[in-house]
């Protein structure tokens, strides 16, 4: 079998290695083989190198979610794109790790790519997999998420749209209708929220706190009406029951995994429309830092950053180049904790 350079976790807690023998895998149907051109990296993936999470103790395994690339072998029944396309898509949730970006060629699922439209940088598109899949699936779900309106709420707006944390002015930008510090204090900080939501509030989503660092989301939706809060990769209810004002069976806990695979019914229709969407505007690419090759060094240096909390600005890696290949500017913020109402 012919072979790549990689990075690759080799042992679970130490950090990520160069590979330089990986297997490069051939398509099956309806999938894609790219020579990835960007990999993007997110906090799941740092926790992929230190607890093992999705990597399913088979190692070594490629980490990296946001895959960008250009098309070079097609598989059995693979239609909608050519080889020389350039795709950006979201990786599987498989521990063979063929799917994978942090590798010179990459396999993505035809159904869960898109073409990169002129007009749209390669940076641009790696911003969007798992940025946008996530609370997709958080907000429409009805198993993992809030069960929203499917499509056609993500695109005219969702009511009232509470940010907590974040630059103003960058967030209304993209859709929120307040903005209020997350400093302060649990009780300060829930103060603002309910000034404008006052005891209407049904839906939260959380997109960055784990389990024990709930209790805001939660404490800010309405009193005399079920509500819900979806997390992600969050499992079971906060560990300490006395921070929250509500019994339990006053609001509704999902966990969300936003991974298009595990979602084809919503993340299909999606992705044969995500690239139109991104050149007309309706979705829009987050801020991003990119860095040169397969760096382990740099890899690391992002992976400590999100391990220790440190802020972190959306990391790609340029693993090879594109002749036509275009860099814009990002312009998104993270999301720190994100309330809704309807």
């Amino acid at each position: 079998m012919a072979t790549q350079k990689a990075i690759a976790v080799q042992e679970v807690g130490k950090p990520v290695v160069a590979v330089s023998n990986y297997p490069i895998h051939q398509p099956g149907p309806k999938q894609v083989q790219v020579r990835v051109t960007v990999a993007a990296l997110n906090p799941h993936d740092q926790k992929g190198r230190d607890i093992g999470l999705f990597t399913q103790d088979c190692h070594p395994v490629v980490l990296g979610s946001d895959v960008v690339g250009v098309v070079t072998v097609l598989g059995e029944g693979a239609t909608r794109f050519k080889v020389g396309d350039r795709i950006f898509g979201q990786a599987a949730l498989t521990p063979d790790s063929s799917s994978k970006a942090l590798q010179q060629f990459a396999i993505l699922d035809e159904d869960f790519a898109s073409v990169i439209l002129e007009g749209v940088s390669e940076d641009d598109a790696a911003t969007i997999p798992t940025n946008h899949l996530a609370p997709y699936i958080g907000f429409f779900s009805d198993e993992q998420g809030l069960g929203l309106p499917t499509l056609g709420a993500w695109l005219v707006g969702l009511g009232t749209i509470v940010v907590v944390g974040g630059k103003e002015e960058e967030l209304k930008g993209f859709g929120a209708t307040h903005v209020v510090d997350r400093h302060g204090g649990h009780d300060v900080v829930l103060k603002r929220i309910r000034d404008i939501v006052g005891d209407d509030l049904v839906y939260a989503f959380d997109a960055a706190n784990v389990p024990a660092e709930q209790y805001l989301a939660i404490n800010a939706l309405s009193n005399s009406k079920l509500g819900a809060l979806a997390r992600l990769l969050s499992r079971g209810p906060p560990t300490d029951a006395s921070k929250t004002h509500h019994t339990q069976n006053r609001y509704v806990l999902k966990g969300v995994l936003g991974f298009s695979h595990l979602h084809q019914d919503l993340a299909t229709p999606l992705w044969k429309h995500i690239a139109e969407y991104l050149v007309e505007g309706r979705i829009k690419p987050s801020e991003y830092v990119v860095e040169q090759g397969l760096d382990t060094e740099k890899v690391n240096a992002v992976f400590d950053c999100y391990r220790d909390g440190q802020p972190v600005i959306h990391a790609h890696f340029r693993i090879s180049e594109y002749v036509r290949s275009n860099l814009f500017p990002g312009s998104l913020v993270i999301f720190r904790c994100t309330a809704i109402r309807l």
